[in-house]
């Protein structure tokens, strides 16, 4: 189990978060939406330590830890129990799609190296990359470069997986592939906290909807709840333009 208690995080003047608090159950994907700076990221980065929350406490499986006051110790024992893909994918661009893949266990883990290659090279053929295992990211696609991001995320055996908006850097024919990779991630059980503006996925995937604007969490429910019998008026404004941009493309 997963849960952020009264999550808060400003900058300078400006309150990203507002006592924000979720609890995810293990094997939930959670999915976040929200208007461009509504505070998703933010909450994700936090969740990683990726930024520093101002208030707050992070419960991963049986350890708590003050998001403030987190040690240096505490930090790297949440990170191991997590991962991150990124929306600009963030690849080493001096190592190869393997290497990329068998860093984390190396560094991390301490994995012997072996183990490490046989394991990388495993979850790159379950992303259909393993041919391209020697390419450097400079070599691949976008989609590639995101399902490398994927196999590295997967192949720590996270506790949580943290997607960024993980299509949101990839030409609309691309996006397809990477979110069929996301959702087997997501049916062998890996729980994962999602932040993105895919509907379709949404509501196929998700076991809960988290929408925020402006730092707060205006609305959280079922895929069936929240996207047809949404409560709350802002989420109701927020479907309804990003359902009408969606069916505006397609015409």
């Amino acid at each position: 189990m997963i849960e952020i208690k009264n999550a808060k995080k400003s900058f300078g003047k400006n309150e990203i978060l507002h006592d924000v608090s979720i609890q995810v159950n293990k094997g939930d994907v959670i999915v976040i939406l929200g208007p461009s700076g509504s505070g998703k990221t933010t909450l994700l980065r936090c969740i990683n330590f990726l930024e520093k929350a101002d208030a707050g406490t992070l419960t991963i499986g049986e350890q708590t830890v003050d998001l403030k006051k987190a040690s240096s110790k505490e930090i790297l024992e949440i990170r191991r129990k997590t991962a991150f893909v990124f929306q600009n994918y963030s690849l080493f661009h001096n190592k190869t799609a393997l290497e990329n893949v068998m860093e984390g266990l190396i560094t991390a883990r301490h994995v012997p190296y072996a183990d490490a290659k046989k394991k990388a090279e495993d979850t790159l053929a379950w992303v259909g990359l393993l041919a391209k295992k020697d390419a450097y990211p400079c070599q691949l696609s976008g989609g590639q470069q995101q399902r490398v991001g994927i196999a590295r995320a997967v192949v720590l055996d996270p506790e949580v997986i943290l997607f960024d908006e993980p299509t949101s850097a990839l030409d609309p024919e691309l996006v397809g592939e990477t979110l069929a990779v996301i959702k087997s991630v997501a049916e062998r059980g890996i729980t994962m906290i999602v932040v993105t503006h895919e509907m379709s996925f949404a509501q196929d995937v998700a076991s809960k909807v988290v929408f925020m604007d402006g730092g707060f969490i205006v609305e959280e429910g079922t895929p069936a709840e929240i996207f047809r019998h949404p409560k709350e008026e802002r989420t109701k404004q927020f479907l309804a333009r990003i359902i009408s941009a969606e069916n505006m493309y397609y015409i």
